[in-house]
């Protein structure tokens, strides 16, 4: 304790300059966006369909449903902690123990690294819509890239992802634009897609329903930017829930789009789902969306490289990890041996395991993640049920939280179980 508190001490002293509070609703409201949309729905939609068949738009709101508890806690935390620590500060101000908030900063990292390999291998399909290339030489080119664009500067990495966000949120509306007409026969089809009475066809559904969280994630890295918000206790909480609500919006909407469009089993088939959309929509060579597919999938690897590093940067700076993870260049300003760790790690896990390993993966930890931060908001709110001037969310609020996030980490343990026994 007595080395953590020099560190933090040293770390006072030698930069005392805060955060510059520069981030308005608006602009957190487009940012948390970005983060969340990354380029889950543009990889996943055929790889849910395997196991949901005609019931994609299901699992997503399934998902969506398993997400809004958790982004419920998480709004209430950050309006009494606005701190860039995250998790690992409410963790620690709900159990009071630094080896558990320690513990949920590795499963940020880990998150981070194993979802920026799961968006390289979406990458890989959607790439070779249009050439053939080794996937091992052009997974290793691309993180590679990546990681010295997050090694060169934190200004040019965000203005790449703001870029890219405005981009891939163009991609979204384009698909929503080119199946309109399969759109308008919702009212129609509707019977089609209100799932039996059926276990069987529930378990597929909620398996993915698991995938499909995957899409969710990335509200939670919004708190990370605290320090750097207008009024945070009010802006943070309601960025939060208007950017889930868009994503919600227009991933049921892209879902249903696709298995109006598609027969489930051709959708299942396919890498680069929304190529596969547009052509059938359309006729023509999916040439746009194609590119714009391969942009998201970069903005979204490219934030979770920069995400899991600075978590690691940030943990050295309190004195829990070597110091020379903390260490930035003195012209970059960025930390090189924290980036440079996150892309070695990011490769190797995208050249072993497959995308929908990792995005299980992915989904996994995220969820047990989200069981402590429940847990402890928990715990904080019977300490102090009501904190004036910030949103206060009855106590069955984290308490769902927490049943369904572990419920959904059980079901995925006894489905793992099962199949290999």
């Amino acid at each position: 304790m007595e080395r953590v508190d020099q560190a933090r001490t040293h770390h006072r002293m030698t930069d005392p300059v805060p955060l510059k509070r520069s981030l308005s609703l608006p602009l957190l409201t487009f940012y948390g966006l970005g983060t969340i949309l990354g380029a889950g729905i543009y990889v996943l939609v055929g790889k849910v369909a395997i196991h949901a068949g005609p019931y994609v738009p299901v699992s997503f709101l399934i998902a969506a449903l398993l997400t809004v508890f958790s982004a419920l806690s998480y709004a209430e935390l950050v309006a009494r902690y606005p701190k860039s620590g995250g998790a690992a500060v409410y963790v620690q101000a709900g159990f009071q123990r630094q080896w558990l908030a320690l513990f949920v900063g590795f499963l940020l990292i880990l998150t981070g690294m194993v979802s920026a390999a799961t968006l390289v291998n979406g990458f890989v399909g959607y790439l070779h819509v249009f050439t053939d290339a080794s996937a091992w030489l052009v997974i290793t080119l691309l993180v590679l890239a990546m990681g010295a664009l997050a090694a060169w500067g934190i200004a040019e990495s965000v203005a790449v992802a703001a870029l890219i966000t405005v981009i891939e949120l163009g991609g979204l509306i384009f698909i929503l634009v080119v199946t309109g007409k399969h759109l308008a026969e919702l009212p129609v089809r509707f019977a089609e897609f209100v799932p039996p009475a059926d276990l069987h066809v529930w378990h597929g559904i909620f398996v993915g329903a698991f995938l499909a969280f995957y899409a969710f994630i990335g509200f939670e890295d919004m708190v990370n930017v605290a320090e750097e918000t207008k009024k945070p206790s009010r802006n943070v909480p309601l960025a939060i829930l208007l950017a889930l609500g868009v994503a919600t919006l227009l991933y049921v909407l892209v879902a249903l789009a696709a298995v109006l469009a598609l027969p489930a089993a051709e959708l299942a088939q396919t890498e680069a789902p929304f190529a596969l959309l547009y052509t059938q929509a359309t006729g023509q060579a999916p040439t746009a969306i194609s590119i714009i597919s391969l942009f998201a999938v970069v903005n979204g690897a490219l934030i979770q490289i920069i995400m899991a590093s600075r978590v690691l940067y940030g943990m050295s700076r309190e004195g829990w990890l070597h110091v020379a993870l903390g260490r930035v260049h003195p012209e970059r300003r960025t930390p090189l041996l924290a980036t440079a760790l996150v892309t070695l790690t990011v490769l190797v896990l995208a050249l072993w395991l497959p995308l929908v390993t990792l995005a299980k993966a992915t989904s996994f930890i995220t969820l047990v993640a989200f069981s402590l931060i429940n847990l402890a908001l928990l715990r904080i709110k019977r300490r102090a049920p009501h904190v004036a001037d910030i949103p206060n969310y009855p106590l069955w609020v984290p308490i769902a939280g927490f049943v369904t996030s572990i419920s959904f980490v059980l079901f995925q343990i006894v489905d793992v179980l099962r199949q290999t026994y």
